[in-house]
């Protein structure tokens, strides 16, 4: 007996209920993950005196963009965007390279105590960031990294997350490409940067958005190296915004929402190849 059909032109077989609750599922639980997202946004258009309603109104007055420029001209928002921007672009790259060294040395050499290696980078994933803190800011101090740029940038370069990514990605490309490289006489420079790095595209951009989200977000490491207000990067100076003696919050939540801006259209450019790397990545 045949299966009944919707009476549409397309012609598109009757959803089962297992299909329809895992519909009804999934996007129900992407309102509760947007909801905040969207309550923010229009939040960011409300006067102090429409945030302090009780209950709150769920819309704004008025889309007027009074928050916006008020909160640029009281705010240095240029200059902590242009740090973010740097350290992000710059620990991003820094990452990415370092990384994919790492992971192609323990995916494609044999050498002695390249599992128990293995194992050990990745067991620093279970160390909390807040108990190597200490020992990492005297290394950098010792180096001259303190209050400055490149202190936001070099000390949290290396990810255990980044490197155990894309090891299990390089254990899917077959050793025999890389053997047949070496007998036309390619080095192993060439052989990583022209075989190897362009099959790992996709998990390439997992590991480039994850970057991109810790070093934007990053509140805590920023506000331990960062001694002038002027290597200050946006977490850290909206947060500093928020400890004056009479908090403008609508000022804090329009400047809340320009700073996800890049993360958000940084993930839209390359979900694809996200989507893709996570399912390609596992253990072999």
């Amino acid at each position: 007996m045949s299966r009944r059909r919707w009476t549409s032109i397309g012609g598109s077989a009757v959803p089962s209920v297992g299909q329809v609750l895992t519909y009804a599922i999934l996007i129900g639980l992407s309102i509760v993950v947007l909801a905040p997202v969207v309550w923010a946004v229009l939040s960011s258009f409300k006067t102090q005196s429409e945030l302090a309603q009780r209950p709150p109104a769920p819309l704004p007055s008025s889309l007027a963009t009074a928050n916006y420029t008020e909160a640029l001209s009281s705010f240095d928002f240029g200059l902590y965007l242009q740090n973010s921007v740097i350290v992000t672009v710059g620990a991003t790259l820094l990452t990415v390279v370092v990384n994919t060294m790492c992971a192609y040395g323990l995916a494609k050499y044999n050498f002695r105590g390249r599992d128990v290696l293995f194992l050990i980078v990745l067991g620093t994933i279970m160390i909390p960031l807040q108990l190597i803190f200490i020992p990492v800011y005297q290394m950098a101090a010792q180096l001259g990294l303190v209050n400055s740029l490149w202190g936001l940038i070099i000390p949290p370069a290396a990810t255990p997350t980044g490197v155990f990514l894309l090891r299990q990605y390089m254990l899917g490309i077959p050793d025999d490409l890389i053997e047949a490289a070496r007998i036309d006489g390619a080095g192993e420079f060439r052989i990583f940067a022209r075989i190897v790095v362009p099959l790992c595209g996709a998990a390439l951009a997992v590991v480039t958005i994850f970057s991109v989200m810790w070093r934007w977000n990053d509140f805590l490491w920023p506000l331990i190296i960062s001694q002038d207000q002027a290597k200050y990067t946006l977490p850290v100076a909206l947060a500093q915004f928020n400890s004056q003696l009479s908090v403008p919050f609508n000022y804090i939540l329009a400047m809340s929402v320009v700073s996800m801006l890049p993360v958000v259209v940084i993930f839209l450019i390359l979900q694809r190849h996200i989507v893709r790397g996570i399912a390609n990545t596992g253990f072999k």
